[in-house]
């Protein structure tokens, strides 16, 4: 099975962007393992998208590891779409309105 194509909601993008430059601000190598966690959850997830559960809305959620965060994506026709880069303790759901409709 090939990896299929994943894309960022441009806000998804700008969320990670804002994580990274907080660790940064903190910790240089812990910005580096986030941006390292990053792609690995990106890879993976292009790889075995199926491996986490669908939620009724239609889209399913990947955990960091070592980091309060998750990876909201959906699985449209040709790609994998990031919907958010969300922290696991705050606002939740606030990205369900970025869920493409599938019908």
């Amino acid at each position: 099975m090939t990896d299929r194509h994943v894309e960022l909601h441009s806000e998804a993008f700008e969320e990670a962007e804002r994580a990274l430059f907080w660790y940064r601000e903190r910790s240089p190598r812990a910005a580096e393992s986030f941006l390292i966690e990053f792609q690995r959850v990106l890879d993976r997830i292009a790889e075995t998208p199926h491996l986490w559960p669908k939620a009724a809305g239609g889209w399913r959620r990947y955990p960091f590891l070592g980091f309060p965060f998750f990876v909201v994506y959906q699985e449209l026709r040709n790609s994998i779409f990031v919907v958010a880069v969300a922290h696991g303790r705050r606002k939740p759901g606030y990205w369900r309105s970025r869920i493409v409709p599938q019908g």
